[in-house]
């Protein structure tokens, strides 16, 4: 009995203790769950869950007629939660019900395997419980919006378990074109051109949201935890594409036909310093050409184009009339104060007016010019540089332009031997933007207008910051000064160097060409090495461009000299600019033209348009080929209708629109109008060309 009552009171003791335990640890459990329950969760997110960075999308480049240049274009990756709650209940029956019809539409839309294929692929992640099976990637804004019309993904995310994510890559419309001014925007290397220098503005702020970790290394979006970005501005450059195709294709052909090494060409606007084009072609190692360096920030020796920066130095002092007479000898050479000058051409004749050394080109008579004036004072040809701005950047918005390089002169003889040396373009390094700025200031009579690639910043359409015309200079020198350099540029194309290239012309440019060895890192004067180049304006009475070309040839060229090798490039684009301006006629007496006094711009419905062209009987221009709305204006004296095309995506340009068919057009668009005045529109708060956004509202002003 005893013993019996000793084992009995072991078991009651054992039992209550692991009775204890299990108290305990049901206590401990509970504890866990509800006092420290917070702490172990975010404890375990910390481990499984990290922030990641949402992309803002990049603003958009666009030209100054609306076409785009550079835009983020949306891309699309494609995975599958098969551990969805929707693909899991009821044994995966949905999951099952779609998966024929699912595989066969995938293999339709991608083409790359069959539905079979599809089929195993979709079975293989089901079974194997893949939270984030990659299924397609870099797939395009059409392929997506088809995606999402298909059995099971149409279903939502939360019973399909398909998951999107959005990549945005940065694309150029027009391929090469003024490609390397526009700029590259490079998530492994620095971005280059206008992606660079209005970087900030362009890329927005970044948003953020959390993702969960899952095998393999990958991270899967926790729904509902994002912060939205804030996209990008957009930037509308100065840019006019038809006029950067144009000089991108002439500066291309010359390059083929000499086997050049590069070459750019830049077109400026005269009046404002507006930069038209910008084109820049580099020799690669196949042998074609690519946009590979901004060559017209790149300081070189300029050869003869510095030229005029003399003449206008030397005519400033005041001692030299242009019909001075300067002998110039008759063997292409001379001694000159402290060194021998050789011309690349001998002289016509040996002895030469001032206006015939500069259209001739003459080193040994520029030079004497330089030396008469400035022999005593060397220094002081620096200081008409300095008033020129040869001496510093000219400010272009873009980065990586170089500083010009001069020699520092003295009163001595090394300084006369410097002073003589630059004023026929050795000696001297300056960039093409440089140069292009010193000649339009004589086209716009004296007044040095900084170059610009940017008119305006703007967000959803409406305009942050605005960038006007700036002039750096009043005047380069006195206008008498002006004229005769503008007489002497004319002679280049009439008289002299230029001559052969604009015979025949339907209009007058002025110029001046420039021929210059190359030397450089491994590269010596006596290597054949040449850069041709040619700077000018046109028309010469009314000026609404000016141009620079620069060619650096392939080692001993056939054709080397700046009237050979760039003037032709110049001349094509002049020509086509001129055909493409109508305000001028095929004449050449310009100063005699008046302005069209019947000018009109009307847009609207074209049926509208034409019943009432020919209710008046008026004949016109038909180009309108059927479309809903068309645009009347006048071309050679004649009205001309032609088509407008309106994007559903884009806004349209309604200036030229009564208020009923500007409604019309905006409203069928879900965009809403707030419109002040009558008549026709004369302008809109929103720029045609921006995409629209969602509940957009643009004003409108009728005149």
């Amino acid at each position: 009995m005893e013993i019996k009552r000793d084992i009995l009171w072991r078991v009651y003791l054992c039992f209550l203790g692991i009775a204890m335990l299990c108290l305990f640890v049901l206590g401990k459990a509970i504890y866990i769950q509800r006092v420290q329950g917070a702490y172990w969760r975010s404890l375990s997110d910390s481990l499984h869950l990290k922030t990641a960075k949402l992309e803002a999308d990049r603003g958009t480049l666009y030209s100054e007629d609306g076409d785009m240049l550079s835009t983020s274009v949306p891309y699309f990756n494609i995975y599958v939660d098969f551990g969805a709650d929707g693909l899991r209940e009821k044994n995966g029956k949905r999951f099952k019900e779609n998966l024929d019809s699912l595989s066969y539409c995938l293999a339709h839309l991608f083409k790359d395997q069959n539905a079979t294929a599809y089929k195993r692929d979709l079975l293989k992640g089901y079974r194997e419980n893949d939270r984030y099976y990659k299924l397609q990637s870099n797939i395009s804004f059409e392929q997506y919006k088809e995606l999402r019309k298909f059995p099971l993904v149409r279903q939502g995310r939360n019973k399909s378990g398909f998951i999107t994510e959005v990549v945005n890559k940065r694309l150029n419309p027009f391929g090469l074109l003024a490609n390397r001014t526009i700029g590259l925007a490079r998530s492994n290397a620095q971005n280059v051109g206008l992606e660079r220098t209005y970087d900030s503005s362009l890329k927005g702020e970044n948003g953020s949201r959390l993702v969960r970790y899952m095998a393999a290394g990958n991270y899967m979006p926790v729904e509902g935890s994002e912060i939205d970005p804030e996209n990008g501005k957009d930037i509308v450059t100065t840019l006019d594409v038809n006029i950067q195709d144009i000089a991108e294709n002439a500066l291309l052909k010359t390059m083929i036909e000499n086997d050049a090494d590069h070459g750019t060409c830049v077109v400026m606007e005269v009046a404002t310093g507006k930069i038209k084009a910008m084109a820049n072609l580099g020799r690669q190692p196949d042998g074609s050409y690519w946009e590979d360096y901004n060559y017209a920030l790149r300081a070189t020796e300029p050869g003869s184009t510095i030229k005029l920066a003399t003449l206008l130095s030397v005519l400033s002092e005041g001692k030299t009339k242009l019909n001075d007479m300067v002998d110039v000898g008759t063997t292409g050479r001379d001694w000159v104060g402290v060194r021998m000058v050789t011309d690349a051409e001998r002289a016509p004749k040996p002895n030469l007016t001032v206006k015939e050394c500069f259209e001739h080109s003459s080193n040994v008579g520029m030079s004497k010019l330089a030396y008469k004036t400035f022999a005593d004072q060397p220094d002081k040809y620096l200081s008409y540089l300095h008033k020129y701005h040869f001496d510093s950047r000219t400010g272009i918005d873009l980065m990586g332009e170089a500083r010009p390089m001069l020699p520092k002169i003295k009163r001595n003889k090394e300084g006369l031997h410097a002073m003589v040396t630059m004023s026929f373009g050795y000696a001297i390094e300056v960039t093409p933007i440089q140069t292009l700025a010193l000649y339009n200031a004589i086209a716009n009579n004296g007044k040095m207008m900084k170059p610009y690639l940017v008119n305006r910043i703007q967000k959803f359409g409406q305009v942050v910051k605005e960038f006007h015309p700036q002039v750096i200079e009043e005047t380069v020198a006195d206008s008498n000064v002006v004229k005769a350099a503008q007489e002497c540029m004319l002679a280049v194309t009439t008289d002299g160097t230029g001559k052969r290239v604009f015979k025949g012309a339907l209009y007058q440019a002025a110029g001046k060409t420039g021929t210059a060895h190359v030397a450089g890192k491994n590269i010596g004067y006596d290597d054949g090495i040449y850069q041709a180049s040619f700077v000018g304006y046109f028309p010469y009475e009314h000026p609404l461009y000016s141009c620079i070309v620069v060619v650096k040839t392939k080692a001993h060229p056939a054709k080397h000299m700046g009237g050979e090798v760039a003037a032709p490039v110049f001349r094509e684009i002049a020509d086509k600019l001129y055909a493409l301006n109508a305000q001028y006629s095929s004449t050449m007496d310009l100063a005699a033209m008046k302005k069209d006094s019947a000018n009109f711009y009307y847009a609207g419905s074209t049926k509208d348009i034409k019943k009432v062209l020919e209710t008046f009987q008026v004949h016109y221009t038909d180009s309108s080929k059927a479309t809903d709305f068309g645009r009347l204006y006048a071309s050679n004296n004649r009205p001309v209708l032609n088509k407008q095309t309106i994007n559903k995506q884009m806004m349209p340009d309604v200036k030229g629109m009564g208020l009923k068919d500007a409604l019309y057009v905006l409203e069928r668009m879900n965009v809403k109008v707030s419109a002040n005045g009558t008549g026709k529109v004369t302008t809109q708060s929103i720029e045609p060309g921006t995409t629209i956004a969602r509940n957009q509202t643009v004003k409108i002003e009728l005149n």
